[in-house]
């Protein structure tokens, strides 16, 4: 009889990964329509105002799904990775 194992999941990269995927849909979405794409999420973290993100290719639902919080929290650590 075989040995059962319980797999792990680690919810966290999930969920990070999970964001990468959604700023990058709408990154190249704001892109697509000309916009730059840096100031419009800059402005949509600082304000909360989803106005900023253009609703193209569903990019402003996209982007409403995660929380603000998180997207900063991601974006500073892999800042910080990327600058050891």
């Amino acid at each position: 009889m075989p040995k059962e194992q319980t797999s792990l999941f680690d919810i966290k990269e999930i969920d990070t990964e999970h964001t990468r995927v959604i700023l990058k849909e709408v990154y190249e979405a704001l892109e697509e329509r000309g916009y730059n794409p840096t100031n419009q999420i800059v402005g949509y973290l600082i304000s909360g105002d989803p106005g900023y993100i253009s609703s193209y290719k569903e990019a402003r639902n996209r982007i409403q799904e995660i929380d603000r919080a998180k997207i900063v929290e991601i974006l500073l650590t892999e800042f910080q990775s990327s600058n050891k």
